[in-house]
């Protein structure tokens, strides 16, 4: 039999915690700063170390051609998310508490498992990138940098104790410091601005060229995450309003909508400068320049961009990169909860959910890392490995959220309308075959 709907809001000590404007009163800018921040949370997603790896292959090995995959990806990212908003915001009900009240407990176990590995997969690339980012900056062990990661789930208890406000301030801070840094270097960089628009538009050569269609392949499915899917179908639900009011639904959902798309653009933006910078001064290059710390050598190096060689230029990469790697796992922290709560019902205390969450997947990742001797070329390769993972459960993810947002019974007059459902099958559809393309080209 399906599970009753849950006892209890999605992340409760957030759940309508936010206070925004009434629909009545008037004020664009107001309203749009108050439903603002949970968007940022969702964008940290699509600039992960992961999308780092492949936005950066992307410039090094095809210059700036693959600049209309990045916005392709983000496009169909609008769409899926703003499916994940609407679920939250007028069922009430994140995405795994959506489905776990539809299936039996049989299929909920199961689902739960392929998604904790996909929320492991997640957790890893900001696991590894914040200890890759350690060790480049104060050669702190990989070991050592793997373990002190255990130290975000204690910053997320500690300013949760103030509001989900000030995590989102911090969040937003940090995309703002991170774009900040790659522009500096991109515009120091002095890159063709001609040859970037031109690879702003598609080309029959993203998918003819073998090549270039693998690592198209390779940042789609670093782009579309099950783990955002399910942030953000419950931090749409962090705002408090009257959501029995038909109005101030839908008010809520458009600005949920705006605060989305204006940060998955600053998203995209951000991974445009890593994929420029990457054409820039690698493009071409000697070496494979294939590792985050090839990259970071690459940019004090003047055999390898010349003049342009700079030790700030590379203290810059590493911290922007010790950036994403720490606010990436913090969110995916939160996601593992939003799934483990959603589909087991586990009723802990909060610091042991926290703590419980990070453990499982810490302890696969040491002991890969104990068995790889914590090599970094390893553990690069681990991120690469991961996104498979992704990739597996993604369409476990896209196509029931379609389904849920397509059940008129649960969301009444804000149910998909034909035209939606159709969409979102098919672009769910494409998705799925192009990632299982990609698992397939890298065996």
């Amino acid at each position: 039999m399906p599970t009753p709907r849950p006892d209890r809001p999605s992340l409760e000590e957030i759940n309508a915690s936010v206070k925004v404007p009434s629909a009545y009163e008037t004020g664009f800018l107001q309203k749009f700063l108050a439903y603002s921040g949970p968007g940022a949370l969702v964008a940290v997603g699509y600039m992960d170390p992961g999308n780092w790896l492949t936005s950066l292959a992307g410039g090094r090995q095809f210059r700036y051609t693959l600049l209309a995959v990045l916005w392709l990806a983000i496009v169909v990212a609008m769409f899926m998310q703003a499916l994940a908003i609407k679920l939250g915001v007028v069922s009430r009900l994140d995405l795994a508490q959506a489905i776990a009240a539809r299936v039996p407990k049989p299929g909920r176990i199961l689902l739960w498992l392929l998604n904790e590995v996909a929320m492991m997969a997640t957790d890893l690339t900001g696991v590894l990138g914040t200890a890759i980012a350690l060790k480049l900056l104060f050669g702190l062990p990989l070991l050592f940098g793997i373990l002190l990661t255990i130290l975000d789930v204690l910053v997320v208890l500690v300013f949760l104790r103030f509001g989900i406000r000030r995590i989102e301030f911090i969040v937003l801070t940090a995309i703002l410091t991170v774009g900040v840094i790659f522009g500096l270097e991109v515009i120091r960089a002095h890159p063709h601005l001609g040859a970037i628009a031109a690879g702003l538009v598609p080309t029959p050569r993203l998918v003819t060229n073998h090549s270039e269609l693998v690592l198209s392949l390779g940042i789609l499915g670093a782009t579309i995450m099950p783990h955002n899917l399910y942030l953000h179908s419950s931090l749409a639900q962090s705002r408090r309003y009257d959501y029995h009011n038909p109005h101030q639904v839908n008010e809520a959902l458009r600005f949920a909508r705006w605060d989305s798309n204006v940060h998955l653009v600053a998203a995209l933006i951000i991974n445009a400068l890593l994929l420029i910078l990457g054409g820039t001064l690698f493009w071409h290059t000697a070496g494979h320049l294939a590792s985050l710390q090839d990259v970071y050598l690459g940019l004090k190096d003047s055999a390898v961009v010349g003049a342009l060689a700079s030790p700030v230029m590379s203290w810059l990469f590493a911290f922007a990169l010790l950036i994403t790697g720490l606010i990436s796992s913090i969110t995916s922290t939160l996601s593992g909860q939003i799934v483990m709560e959603g589909y087991l019902h586990i009723r802990l205390p909060l610091w042991q959910r926290r703590l419980l969450t990070r453990a499982v997947t810490l302890v696969p990742i040491l002991l890969v890392g104990w068995w790889v001797g914590f090599q970094d070329q390893a553990f690069e390769q681990m991120i690469v490995y991961a996104q498979i993972a992704l990739s597996i459960a993604l369409p476990f993810t896209l196509f029931p959220l379609i389904r849920l947002t397509s059940d008129a019974a649960l969301m009444g007059p804000h149910v998909n309308h034909r035209g939606t459902q159709l969409l979102g099958y098919a672009l769910a559809g494409v998705i799925t075959v192009l990632n299982l393309e990609l698992i397939g080209s890298l065996f």
